[in-house]
This record gives structure tokens, C-alpha cells and sequence, in this order.
């Protein structure tokens, strides 16, 4: 999103160079079978997890080692403008906060566009207007879409799903420091509905990051949750 304030620190550089190596080995398997493969990793974490510092600096590093990145920032795909979000979820009293608040079949299309290397318009939030801006992207020249979000674990055809174990209550201080949005009663209700939502998807998970930021690799879920049908990918 334009205008978004990113907190890089060592714990996501140092999380960022182990997923990094995860994702090049797996793409020089995967184009050993499929050559041209381009590859997809989801991030998906609560409010202030820490999803687009984590997102900028694996991506830093796979361009460091040949790969053509790109970020696609899931927040972008809101179906509701930010300046209207709020009156909206008030007079719905909060009941529909969540996945469906996203327009899947937008971010189906894109990915689309990503995996055939065809132009694509992309919707693209600015923080400080709140307006919705489109931008144009070449995806011809990406080689490995980084994507983040709150809910970025429902792209089922993802190489990598990456889950940041944290709760918004533990990452308070972090949503306060980035200033996205106010703090207030309001805020508090949807950061909950999210959490229920967020958390629905941790079962898709390859790599879980620690409450220490660390990284390892999910155990195999003893029943996988039903999946819904926002995402239908």
C-alpha cells in the first residue's frame, strides 16, 4: 500500500534469510520439473505481526540472489474504500469483518495474470488519501510473488504458506508505532473478528514463525479445517 511505514528489524532479517533459502531451494526443484515455474509464497499473520517487514526483506533477498520479486499487499483488495470501512462495519455491527470483506476474485485474477507473465491492473490503497489507486504491472518480469496479508493462507495454490504466530493483543505496541489506524473500541472489535478469521487458516501453514520470531516447520495438522470459499483458488 502507498504511504505504508515499514519497521524492519534483525528478527525479520533473520527469519527473512531462512525462508529465503527454503523458497530457492524449492524453486531449482520445482524448474528442474516445470522450467519457467513461478513461484508464490503467502504470509499471513494478526495486525502487527509483522507481515510487510518480513515480506520487504525476503524479498530483498531473493532479488540478491537472482530472483524477481514482487509484494502484493492482500489489504489492497478491501471491496470497501478505508474511508468507508468503519461507517460500514458500525452500521453492520461489526458481523461481517473478515475474509469477506476481500474481493477474491480480483486477487484470483492477478495471480492469474502472475502465473501466465501477462500485464495486470492491481488495485493499490494510498494510506494517507485513502483512495484506490490501480496500478499497471508487468508480471512477465516477476519471477516469485511475495504475497501478504491477513488472510493470504487462502491462496490454496501457494508453493510457501508462512504463518507469524503472534496475536494481535502480543503486537499492540507494533500496530501503534505504524499509526495505520486509531486505537479505539472500534478498532478492537474488528482486531478480534480478525483473530477468529486468521486463525482458521494457521492449519495451511509450511513454516510457522515464533512468539521469538524463529522459524520452523509445521506439524502435519491431525484434522485439517474445512476450507471456506472466499479464496477458491
Amino acid at each position: 500500500m502507498l504511504g505504508d511505514v515499514l519497521l524492519i528489524r534483525e528478527h525479520h532479517v533473520a527469519a527473512a534469510e531462512v525462508i529465503a533459502r527454503r523458497v530457492l531451494a524449492d524453486i531449482q526443484k520445482l524448474r528442474h520439473e516445470h522450467p519457467g515455474h513461478k513461484y508464490i509464497v503467502a504470509i499471513s499473520g494478526e495486525s502487527g505481526s509483522g507481515k510487510s517487514e518480513l515480506s520487504h526483506a525476503l524479498a530483498q533477498d531473493l532479488k540478491k540472489a537472482g530472483e524477481q520479486p514482487k509484494i502484493l499487499h492482500t489489504d489492497n483488495y478491501y471491496r470497501v474504500a478505508p474511508s468507508e470501512r468503519l461507517a460500514l462495519r458500525i452500521a453492520d455491527n461489526f458481523k461481517h469483518v473478515g475474509v469477506g470483506e476481500y474481493d477474491w476474485d480480483l486477487l484470483k485474477s492477478n495471480i492469474g495474470d502472475f502465473r501466465s507473465g501477462r500485464m495486470s491492473l492491481m488495485p493499490c490503497i494510498d494510506i494517507v488519501s485513502g483512495q484506490l489507486d490501480r496500478l499497471i504491472t508487468d508480471f512477465s518480469k516477476v519471477d516469485v510473488l511475495v504475497v501478504d496479508g491477513l488472510y493470504a493462507l487462502g491462496i490454496k495454490d501457494a508453493d510457501l504458506c508462512v504463518y507469524i504466530d503472534l496475536t494481535w493483543r502480543e503486537t499492540r505496541k507494533n500496530q501503534a508505532l505504524r499509526g495505520k489506524e486509531s486505537d479505539d473500541l472500534y478498532r478492537l472489535r474488528v482486531l478480534e473478528k480478525e483473530h477468529e478469521d486468521v486463525l482458521a487458516f494457521r492449519y495451511r501453514a509450511d513454516l510457522i514463525i515464533d512468539h521469538d520470531y524463529l522459524v520452523h516447520e509445521a506439524p502435519d495438522p491431525d484434522d485439517a479445517a474445512a476450507e471456506g470459499d472466499y479464496a477458491g483458488f
